[in-house]
């Protein structure tokens, strides 16, 4: 008698060409789960754990933008941390301290670690071209350097229009393990070398002034970064768990091939992002004292980079991070943001998930950012 089978229903594309967990009723959901959820997955756990002891700062519950931001429906979780002290958190009555949620494109920030402990070992400069270091790379990065690639400042086919439901990035989640093929399923690797030139555009400079948001850049770089250092990019995730003391687990999406998803693969507890965000406050060293990332490489950061588009025209996209020049963060598609601040030593994360059809809005993330920054300042 032969065996029936039905899709995965969570990684199923339903009418709104999202896959159901992504779905505006069920993302919810699917951001407190992803690590479960996503098809393939890789798990790593630190030796040794950074202590959080509770040194409550009653300031920040006072603040106005807390009490008001925590008290919207979206909220999951929202932690802030100085070295060993955690100063505040808080969590939605659906959510757990020891609950993982996906960072989405916070991920990001482990690329420019990786990146700086490459650059400061010379094992990798940043006006190297992609195709230099990755022969095999189509034409929308081949000729891009490393910098741009950095600065989000490569113009190519990738689009990256949340409000459209068949844009590339979303597209992108079927070589990401993240939804069900129509057809064969690619590789990262093989989908990022298919990526080619902007309609009309004879090379990948950028005309627009502004950085040009592609995730693509990341898992781009991460391969160049895998190329140049000589090691599986799972070994830095290993290493990163330990830098950080992750209490829980570094939970990082992966292809069918086990390639890391480091445009927006990571999911972790609240704490744990907070320990996450601290090696930037650490200037790159590891709980241990050893550097992870490179001082030297976020100096160059929090000086460099290239403007971001309206609403965040005040900070400019640097090296895989969003920067003002005193701190650094990034945000992640749904609704999370977390910022660390070098001078203070401060690290503070904001965890939701909008579930508009689109699950972002540009305007969501000012007052987010704004709040945490202020909490960093100290």
């Amino acid at each position: 008698m032969p065996i029936t089978t039905h899709p995965n229903p969570d990684l199923s594309v339903g009418p709104d060409r999202h896959p159901h967990w992504n779905s505006a009723p069920y993302r919810r959901q699917g951001f407190h789960n992803l690590h479960r959820v996503a098809r393939y997955t890789q798990t790593f756990r630190a030796a040794r754990v950074q202590d959080l002891r509770l040194s409550a700062e009653l300031a920040i519950p006072a603040r106005d933008d807390v009490r008001r931001l925590t008290a919207l429906p979206w909220f999951s979780a929202m932690a802030v941390t100085e070295g060993n002290r955690l100063l505040y958190e808080a969590y939605a009555p659906d959510f757990t301290p020891d609950q993982p949620h996906s960072i989405m494109s916070i991920s990001k920030l482990a690329a420019h670690l990786i990146l700086g402990r490459l650059w400061e070992d010379g094992k990798i400069g940043m006006d190297e071209t992609l195709g230099e270091i990755l022969p095999f790379i189509g034409p929308g990065y081949h000729g891009a350097t490393v910098q741009d690639a950095a600065n989000m400042n490569v113009h190519n086919a990738y689009d990256e229009d949340y409000t459209n439901p068949d844009t590339t990035a979303f597209l992108h989640e079927v070589a990401m393990g993240m939804r069900l093929p129509e057809g064969p399923e690619p590789a990262n690797r093989d989908f990022l070398a298919g990526i080619g030139l902007a309609k009309g555009a004879t090379d990948t400079t950028n005309p627009t002034g502004a950085c040009l948001y592609k995730s693509a850049n990341t898992d781009v770089l991460m391969l160049a970064a895998e190329a140049r250092g000589g090691r599986p990019l799972r070994l830095w995730l290993a290493d990163l768990a330990d830098a950080a003391g992750i209490e829980g687990a570094l939970h990082m999406g992966t292809d069918r091939h086990g390639m890391p998803i480091f445009s927006g693969g990571i999911c972790l507890t609240a704490r744990d992002l907070c320990r996450y965000g601290a090696i930037f406050a650490r200037k790159g060293q590891g709980v241990d004292g050893r550097p992870f990332g490179s001082a030297a490489f976020l100096d160059t950061t929090l000086r460099g980079g290239v403007p971001m588009p309206a609403p965040r025209a005040h900070l400019r996209y640097s090296n895989q991070t969003n920067t003002n020049g005193t701190w650094v963060g990034h945000g992640g598609y749904g609704g999370q943001y977390l910022v660390a601040n070098p001078d203070t030593g401060r690290v503070a994360c904001f965890l939701s998930v909008l579930q508009n059809d689109a699950g972002y809005d540009a305007d969501y993330y000012p007052s987010v950012i704004e709040m945490l920054a202020a909490i960093c300042a100290g």
